[in-house]
Order: structure tokens, then sequence, then C-alpha cells
């Protein structure tokens, strides 16, 4: 068991290295593509020297950003709180967390709590020194203290495997080069505005803004998710194993699954879809999640099956 976690752990530590180099790679790509389309390829090839000194430096301050602050966005995005330890109605959930971090053999997580009567958990950090466990007021309250302690086992897995890392990378990233599409997309509209003419250098600029925003657009869209879903659903198989491996219960996270199935969307999180990959189960809502190839997540029918496969662990 100790050998696959190893080895799941420097899988995830090589995939984060190739994540920060593919982004930029694949951005550089789609927008030389998309120029080629606009103007001739010499142009597009002088576009691409501009831009992509650029989508490096975004991509490397982001990079940065992550390993700094990354995880309180993340819990920001959840409207997360710190718990406090010396409420007693909270004692139990910090005894449970110690508990299980003890098991794991990892440091003691912070514990935040999502003001929701929804069920779901998520963790997030660099490092299991660094490490914060996010659980809902639902997902306390609902479920029993086995149950519990099994989903608490299961965000420990994804700590000790460094999925959080990964996660919190991938989430700053595609959030930044949101925003950024965003931003371009505000420029055009004031660039167009402001047009007085039929000014070639102004068009030009429009021509090149249009393409940036096209390239940020479909690599958002349409690639992002598919890089997503590459990564995430193998990594929670991994991470309920670790919980039946933790707790030695594999039935208490199959009890908190199928409770957890039936209400897991977090308010908070209706407007952040990159949050869903890092909770235990989807949180925008059935409606809201891709088909296919979208689906960060394995079914919950498939993940049971698997625990089941467990008994007698």
């Amino acid at each position: 068991m100790m050998q696959d976690v190893y080895q799941h752990i420097k899988r995830n530590n090589i995939k984060t290295v190739l994540l920060v180099l593919l982004f930029p790679v694949v951005l550089g790509i789609i927008i030389f593509v998309l120029s080629c389309a606009f103007m001739s390829v010499y142009e597009a090839l002088n576009l691409i020297c501009t831009a992509f000194p650029v989508i490096i430096a975004v991509c490397f301050i982001w990079t940065v950003i992550s390993y700094s602050c990354g995880s309180n966005m993340m819990l920001g995005f959840a409207g997360a709180q710190e718990l406090n330890e010396k409420d007693d109605e909270n004692k139990k959930v910090f005894k449970c967390v110690e508990n299980v971090a003890l098991a794991a053999g990892l440091p003691t997580p912070r514990v935040y709590v999502i003001k929701d009567n929804s069920l779901n958990a998520f963790a997030t950090g660099t490092s299991p020194d660094n490490a914060c466990v996010a659980l809902t007021s639902g997902i306390i309250k609902k479920l029993t203290p086995l149950e519990l302690e099994a989903v608490i086992a299961h965000e420990m897995g994804h700590i000790r495997n460094r999925d959080i890392r990964l996660d919190v990378i991938i989430i700053t990233c595609l959030g930044a080069l949101t925003l950024l599409a965003d931003f371009i997309a505000r420029s055009f509209t004031y660039s167009d505005n402001s047009s007085n003419g039929d000014n070639k250098e102004q068009n030009n600029a429009r021509a090149i803004l249009l393409i940036l925003w096209l390239s940020l657009l479909i690599f958002n869209l349409l690639l992002a998710p598919i890089i997503y879903f590459a990564l995430s659903r193998t990594r929670e198989y991994a991470a309920d194993a670790a919980s039946a491996h933790i707790t030695r219960n594999p039935e208490a996270l199959i009890s908190a699954l199928k409770k957890i199935s039936v209400d897991s969307r977090v308010e908070s999180l209706d407007k952040c879809e990159l949050m869903g990959n890092v909770c235990i189960a989807n949180p925008l809502g059935k409606k809201r999640m891709f088909a296919g190839i979208g689906k960060t997540h394995p079914s919950v029918e498939n993940r049971i099956k698997r625990l089941k496969s467990m008994r007698g662990f």
C-alpha cells in the first residue's frame, strides 16, 4: 500500500511540472492557429514571439501566487471560515480530524466550515504541512461519527497523495486565464467604442485582441475540462482507497457517499465551476455538470463498487 502511495505522489509531482509547462505551450499553439486565419504565417509568428513571453510570465507569476495564497483564494471562493476549536460543539470535529491525521501519519490540518446545509467537503494546500480541510455545516450535522471520519480520511488521502497542490495550481492558473479573457473582452469593447475611423493600427490591435480572446475562450471552455478530466477521476478512486486504508472501514465511506450524493450542491460554489473538481462530490448541482469528458468525478455507483471490493480490508 505505501509503495502505491509513493508512486502516486511521484506521478502527481511529475504532473504538476508538466501542467505548468503544458498551459503556455497549448495556449501558444491555439494563438498561432487562430492567427493564421486572420493574417499571414509570418505575422502570426511575430505575434507569437510577442505574446508567448507574456503568457510564460503570467503562468509563472500565477504559479508563484498559487503557492503563496492559492489555498486562501479557494477557501474564499467557498466562503469557508476557520472553525473555532474552543467551541464545545466543534471539539468532536477537531478530535476526529486529529485522530484521522494521526492514523494517516500526517500533521493535523486546519479545519474550516462552509455554512451550507448540503453535504460536501474538500481539502486544499500545497503540502501536508499547510493543508486545510473544509467541511459544510450540513456534512458535520447529518453524518454519523464514523461516516464523518471516513470523509475526513478521504480528504487526508488527497493531502497525502499531494493532490491538493495540483488542484491549487490548476484552479489559480485557470482563474487567472479567465480573468485575462474578461480583461481582453473589455479592452476589445473599449477599443471598438473609441474607434473614429478605419485606422489601420486600431484595426490590427482589435484583430490581435480578438485572437487572444478567442484563444483563451477555446482553452478555458474546451481544453481545460479535458485536462481536468484526465487528472481528476483516478485521484478520487485513490482517495477513496486511502480512506478505507486509514479507517479500516470502507462501509462507512459507502454509507457517507450515498448520503452525500443526494444533497451535495454548495450554493457558494455555483459561480465557481473550477471548484467542482476538488470536492468529494459534485457541488454544482446535476444540471451544471458536463456529461462525459467534462465530468471530473467518477459516478458514486462506481466508487461504491470499488469500495465494496475492499470489504475485509
